[in-house]
This record gives structure tokens, C-alpha cells and sequence, in this order.
């Protein structure tokens, strides 16, 4: 009879997205989640079968989380740009607020393992897909509501917001100050087409 687990996998999980946020894939050792999650060398490889087992674990764990994030905040009735800028200046916001500016574990993961590592691509290729989803259906609320042109080519504009979401999350990584990070969200915006 195999022993039961002893340690709570979601918490495993989620020490182990901080680890790859702040270090990279490559980066981190096996040590390192050692550390980081309290759970022995021999557990983690019985749970998760790798560090790539791990990994992908965190990157789904992660892209669920920040996705749910977003779907809260291009809910509900606000006006399409208020939407947009809203969500926008959180991500801004959670930039600078993190000291040690470790960025998106999605965007991360874009620069550091793609495209060699097809099992990561296909996770933060649907998470972006997900958020530019999320962006399209927000726009074409908007769009009927009359607060976008009739022909307005919202799959095309969900995709420029969802390409400013990861050069805001990339130009943060740089260091980039709010002021910055802001003047950008606002050029964004500007870019959205008016009604006639």
C-alpha cells in the first residue's frame, strides 16, 4: 500500500510559480524547489514525476489565477475604455508594486523557453488566446453598446491590447517607472477607434 502524501500539493505549486517568477526555468534547481516548497527531493519527484512536471503545474496554476484576474475586471458594465484602462493600470500597478519586478510567469516563460519547449508554448499560447477572449468579448459589449465604430475589427483590437499587456509586462521587467508604464496605457487607448 503506497504511503499517503504529506504535503499540500496546491501550496507545493504555488511556492514553486514564486520560484520560476523570480528565477526562470533554467535557473532554478531542484534544490531550489526543495527549499522554496518544504517538500523533500524525493517527494517532489514522486508527486510531480519532474522539474518539468512541476513547471507546467505552475504555469497552469499560474495562468488560471492571473486569467480569472482579468475576467473579474472586463466584468460588469463599465464602459469599454474605463474596462480596458482598468485592467491595464492593475498590471501596471502590480509591476511596480513588486520590488523585484519578476514580471509575468507567462511572458517569462515566452522570452525564456519558446520556441523550444512545445508543452510550455502550448500552455501560455492558450493563455493568451484566453486574454485576448476575454478583451474581444469586453470590446464587442462595447461595440454594441455604441461605444466603438459598427465595423470596429474588435478580434484585431483584443489582440493589440492583449500585445500591450506583454510590452507593459516586459518594459516592467526593464524598470520602467509608473509615469511610464501610464503614458503607454494611455497611447493604447487612444488607439481604440471612436464612433463616427
Amino acid at each position: 500500500m503506497g504511503r499517503t502524501r504529506e504535503f499540500d500539493t496546491e501550496a507545493a505549486v504555488a511556492a514553486a510559480v514564486e520560484v520560476f517568477r523570480s528565477r526562470g526555468y533554467e535557473a532554478t534547481s531542484i534544490q531550489d524547489l526543495v527549499e522554496a516548497t518544504g517538500v523533500g527531493r524525493g517527494s517532489l519527484y514522486a508527486a510531480f514525476g519532474s522539474k518539468d512536471g512541476l513547471y507546467e503545474l505552475a504555469l497552469r496554476h499560474y495562468a488560471q489565477g492571473s486569467i480569472a484576474g482579468m475576467a473579474e475586471r472586463l466584468a460588469g458594465d463599465a464602459p469599454v475604455r474605463e474596462a480596458i484602462r482598468g485592467l491595464l493600470l492593475a498590471l501596471v500597478d502590480d509591476t511596480i508594486d513588486d520590488p523585484a519586478r519578476r514580471g509575468c510567469l507567462m511572458t517569462n516563460t515566452a522570452v525564456e523557453r519558446l520556441p523550444g519547449d512545445t508543452v510550455a508554448g502550448r500552455i501560455v499560447g492558450d493563455s493568451f488566446d484566453r486574454v485576448a477572449g476575454l478583451v474581444e468579448t469586453a470590446l464587442r459589449r462595447g461595440r454594441a453598446r455604441g461605444e466603438l465604430p459598427p465595423d470596429a475589427d474588435v478580434t484585431a483590437l483584443a489582440d493589440f491590447v492583449t500585445t500591450t499587456i506583454q510590452g507593459l509586462r516586459v518594459q516592467g521587467k526593464t524598470g520602467a517607472d509608473r509615469r511610464r508604464l501610464a503614458a503607454v496605457v494611455d497611447t493604447a487607448l487612444r488607439a481604440l477607434p471612436v464612433p463616427g
